[in-house]
């Protein structure tokens, strides 16, 4: 496989990691009348998005074209996801532990990434331990939320 093509499959991987995190708590978020709960997603969602343009610039200077947003089905099955678990339970604490069980998805989807595209770019390595960490921070603060 070309060196670009690498660099392109694992850009994706990353972006796809964080636009999945951006789109569930857009989904989420009106599901809750939780003050604190909502602060907290939209502290979580500025952080995904300022990840998400780190990306975009990085595709901008490799002149990467096409970074590739989810598709359509897989936004699809999140949205259906986060509805039919929140139809007959939308608490304060149910809506924390999606969240969690999300950012846990996102944690091994970036240690899955890293294997995959070991020795690809020093500079995406980066940004996806950038990205683990904040997942990780995320958790932490998030668990507050089950004992509402």
């Amino acid at each position: 496989m070309e060196e670009k093509e690498k660099l392109t499959k694992y850009l994706n991987a990353i972006y796809q990691n964080i636009r999945t995190a951006i789109q569930s708590i857009e989904d989420i978020t009106p599901k809750t009348d939780n003050k604190e709960l909502i602060s907290e997603l939209s502290k979580e969602q500025d952080e995904y998005n300022c990840l998400a343009k780190e990306c975009e610039a990085f595709a901008k200077a490799e002149k990467i074209e096409g970074i590739k947003d989810n598709n359509f089905i897989e936004k699809a099955k999140l949205w259906a996801s986060v509805n039919m678990s929140t139809m007959m339970d939308d608490s304060t604490r149910k809506i924390a532990e999606l969240m969690l069980i999300g950012t846990f998805m996102g944690i091994i989807t970036c240690m899955k990434d890293k294997s995959d595209h070991n020795g690809v770019s020093k500079e995406l390595d980066e940004l996806l331990d950038k990205l683990y960490t904040f997942e990780r921070k995320n958790i932490d603060r998030l668990l507050p939320f089950l004992e509402e």
